[in-house]
């Protein structure tokens, strides 16, 4: 089964609606073309979505949302619900990124909640998971996986997998400079769709998209692609630049 590569910017806590209108307004140009071979989405800040929105409706590029609450509405202060995203045309959110995970105390438990809610309110998932550098140095690669994709994606069915994209982001790559190297990320990709065939099925397993994420650049991303489990990229930085992220895109689908 051919997986559509699916590329998604992570702009975290950078820019504000005036440079969310400039950065879509310079990179929806051409973004049709690479659309046919790659999914592209967009993730700005909350107060950036509206302004995203305007430009990204009817265009190629999905909006997604950076997290959201397991919560549907009450008092739950600074808080946002799938419903407010859905009125604003989001599709995608990510969840269990790193620095939620550590920043903010994040638990398997706290994200799996979020996944379903996600779920239930026709938002797809872009689910994050990923191991420190001491895990890695350590030998507990394998066992964090596990952990956090049991733990994370608990209680979904074969239906709820087709709308869950996985990111693999090795936590000692992001926002470093450094990038697990083709093979290190090759490797981790194919024990992770293992997990998900233990967890889903063959069939499930074969259809699920994994992105990688860690300091991908337009430099690396046609090396990073080029891996057979390797079905796009979830990127921070250089997805800041409109020209940085649309060559990123160009080389990873080369």
């Amino acid at each position: 089964m051919a997986r559509k590569l699916i590329i998604a910017a992570n702009w975290k806590m950078n820019k504000g609606p005036a440079e969310t209108v400039e950065f879509i307004k310079a990179f929806l140009p051409g973004a049709e073309e690479l659309s046919a071979s790659c999914e592209i989405v967009i993730a700005p800040p909350f107060v950036c979505m509206s302004a995203a929105a305007g430009l990204l409706t009817d265009s190629v590029v999905a909006l997604s949302a950076q997290n959201v609450s397991e919560q549907e509405e009450g008092a739950y202060t600074g808080e946002v619900s799938t419903s407010m995203l859905n009125e604003l045309g989001a599709q995608f959110v990510i969840l269990g990124h790193s620095e939620r995970r550590s920043i903010y105390g994040e638990s398997d438990e706290f994200i799996n909640a979020k996944v379903k809610k996600a779920l239930a309110s026709d938002l797809k998932p872009i689910f994050c998971i990923g191991e420190t550098l001491d895990e890695r140095e350590g030998g507990k690669l394998e066992e964090v996986l596990r952990t956090q994709v049991s733990g994370g994606l608990a209680g979904l069915s074969e239906a709820d997998m087709a709308n869950v994209v996985v990111a693999y982001e090795p936590v000692w790559a992001i926002g470093t400079g450094v990038t697990a190297s083709p093979e290190q990320a090759q490797e981790a990709h194919a024990f992770v769709r293992s997990l998900i065939k233990e967890n889903f099925g063959a069939t499930v397993a074969e259809a699920t998209r994994i992105q990688y994420g860690g300091s991908v650049k337009p430099g690396n991303s046609a090396e990073l692609m080029a891996q057979p489990d390797i079905d796009g990229a979830l990127v921070g930085g250089a997805s800041l630049d409109a020209q940085s992220f649309r060559d990123l895109i160009a080389n990873g689908v080369a």
